[in-house]
């Protein structure tokens, strides 16, 4: 491996020594315009940048928010225009994908990142790697995605920036990483301009807004708290100028109808504006829609889809899910949270039946379709889109069980019918989400396993995903993030609170937090006064057994325990039946052998699915009680 260098590459150094003037703009792009074979990605763009601003750049997947950001870094040279940097301005670009080959140990990289006057400081750079939770020796080529991020932010901030630039900082991030970040942009002396999805870090540390949207960059001098108001007027606006635009281009139609009268010159004048108008109309960019995701939940499923009753887990002796107690139940929206390598996944695959566990028990519910959409972007990079999502040498997609035709299809998800023929890897990781979502989406479940389903969707896209969600019939187990987006999805909480234990609480993310904050003082006030004098009982006290357990209920009488075996047993002698109607059915010579014996057992199957129902919310308002 040959000798890492002593700047990042993506790391502009300061022409010259001593802070920049704090009065001086760090950055100034003038006139800037760029386009690639085609229409104007944008064009005459100005804006400056000053010391100590928080600047969010927003935009739809594939507006040029990116494109701009690599302007402003001086990795990417405008068609037309000028870009100045203040010659005592360090400028930090930290890129999606951020490039940790140069270096062989995490440690390396980020000590790499320190200004020349700083080289000495390497305990600034092992600081923010162990805030990280990184370990300095570990080799670069063995990081995961998230972990790469990481050691790429340790390297942004090492290098003291008085500009820092940020494209999807928090893609691959857990959730105390990205409180972490937002707490570190905070405290920044320089300036920083951030594109990310990520509604709450946008809320929280941005002040002033930059808006790419049809070749043009808006600018709003306030935070994005203010933008998706101030989006709505915009658009307000503009369609009033177009009515005006429509009206006007329709009264010079009329009267050219009518023909050119005698007075030749003014009326001659009269048709060129006419026919500026029509140039002007026609070259107006039309607003994208939003994409027409649609989800069916199909069959519905039992009342109980899932129930773990003292499930654990455990890899190499350490414990992974301590035996934990749940029930979901039909329309539940699960939300999982918990550092990465928690064991979000593996509690899927438990709640799943991919992973048995090692204690314990877990039964799934009836008539369960499920589909999941993993973080991985798993699609051959090779295929076309019309090769993902048609039935093979067709050309149509089967969208919950209809054929529609693919280029139909793919313009729901705001792509251009001539798309079909792209490959896969020619695609943007927002792109490459939408295709996955119209793949995933074309099938019916009533079981829905989302992984990290925000990543790299923009946030118009977002807002359509999310109320789609909300509207699902169906049981959604979903891994994130984003705080925003659990908040106004899920209905309860799954938090991984350490060793391997799992805390469900009411809500979203926001819900949780003001759980949290109401049992520390309760735990506190609970505690012996003796305690800080005698540190030597603290370590048994969790473990006593006259603990009181608040989510514990009471004991059922003898009468309930039997009507819960009751209904256990009834539970499992109806699932089987069920089981049994629906294969005779399939059979395709039983109505014409039998038409009296198949309208029987359909009557049947509606019965007998309608008492496995009863039965599962009798066991489940017992279950309920016991568990309190």
């Amino acid at each position: 491996m040959s000798a890492p260098p002593t700047q990042p590459p993506t790391f502009t150094p300061p022409t010259a020594s001593g802070a920049p003037n704090p009065s001086a703009p760090l950055l100034t792009l003038s006139g800037v315009s760029i386009a690639f074979n085609g229409p104007h990605l944008f064009r005459d763009v100005s804006l400056s940048v000053h010391l100590g601003e928080r600047v969010c750049l927003v935009g739809r997947n594939g507006s040029g928010k990116s494109t701009l950001m690599k302007v402003m870094a001086g990795l990417e040279h405008a068609d037309e225009g000028e870009r100045v940097v203040s010659p005592q301005a360090r400028v930090v670009y930290l890129p999606q994908a951020p490039d940790l080959t140069p270096w062989a140990t995490v440690g390396e990289a980020a000590r790499a990142a320190l200004p020349a006057e700083r080289a000495d400081d390497v305990y600034l750079a092992d600081s923010y790697l162990k805030q990280l939770g990184l370990d300095p020796a570990r080799a670069t080529d063995a990081l995961s995605g998230g972990e790469a991020r990481k050691v790429a932010l340790a390297q942004a901030l090492t290098s003291d920036p008085h500009l820092l630039l940020l494209d999807e900082p928090t893609n691959h991030l857990d959730l105390p990483s990205i409180e972490w970040l937002e707490g570190a942009l905070r405290r920044l002396s320089g300036a920083v301009v951030l594109i990310s999805h990520d509604r709450a870090l946008l809320e929280r540390v941005t002040e002033r807004t930059l808006w790419v949207e049809r070749g043009v960059v808006r600018q709003l001098s306030y935070g994005f708290k203010r933008f998706e108001q101030w989006r709505e007027e915009v658009y307000h606006d503009e369609d009033r100028q177009v009515d005006k635009m429509d009206k006007l281009l329709a009264q010079e139609t009329q009267w050219l109808r009518q023909g050119v009268s005698a007075r030749r010159t003014r009326n001659q004048g009269r048709l060129r504006r006419l026919v500026d108008l029509r140039a002007e109309h026609a070259a107006l960019r039309k607003r994208q829609g939003a994409a027409a995701l649609q989800l069916s939940a199909g069959e519905r499923s039992g009342r109980v889809v899932v129930e773990a009753k003292g499930a654990c887990k455990s890899f190499g002796g350490a414990p992974v899910i301590a035996p934990l107690d749940l029930v979901v139940t039909r329309g539940d929206k699960v939300g999982l949270v918990g550092p990465n390598g928690a064991g979000k996944s593996t509690l899927i695959k438990l709640l799943c039946g991919e992973l048995a566990p090692d204690a314990g028990s877990v039964r799934l519910g009836t008539q369960l379709k499920a589909v999941y959409i993993d973080q991985q972007r798993t699609l051959d990079p090779e295929a076309t889109l019309q090769e993902v999502l048609c039935v093979p040498d067709s050309d149509l997609v089967m969208v919950h069980g209809r054929p529609t035709h693919v280029a139909g299809y793919l313009k729901d998800f705001l792509f251009e019918g001539r798309d079909m023929r792209r490959r896969v890897k020619t695609l943007s990781g927002g792109e490459r989400a939408r295709l996955l979502l119209a793949q995933q989406l074309a099938e019916s479940a009533n079981l829905l396993i989302l992984d990290e389903p925000t990543n790299d969707l923009d946030l118009e896209t977002l807002d359509l995903l999310q109320e789609l969600l909300g509207d699902y019939d169906g049981t959604l187990l979903m891994v994130s993030h984003d705080r925003d987006f659990l908040d106004r999805v899920v209905t309860s909480t799954l938090a991984f609170e350490g060793e391997g234990r799992v805390v469900e609480y009411a809500g979203g993310y926001s819900d949780m937090l003001a759980q949290r904050a109401l049992a520390r003082p309760a735990a506190l006030s609970a505690a012996p006064s003796a305690a800080p004098s005698a540190p030597s009982a603290a370590p048994s006290a969790p473990s006593a057994p006259s603990a009181p357990d608040p989510k514990k209920g009471r004991k059922l009488s003898y009468k309930e325990q039997r009507a819960q075996e009751e209904a256990q047993r009834a539970i499992d002698a109806l699932t089987a039946e069920v089981a049994a109607l629906e294969r005779a059915i399939e059979d395709p010579d039983l109505y014409a052998a039998d038409p009296a014996g198949f309208n029987a057992k359909l009557a049947r199957l509606g019965a007998a699915r309608g008492e496995l129902e009863g039965a599962e919310l009798a066991w489940l308002e017992l279950e309920v009680l016991k568990e309190g």
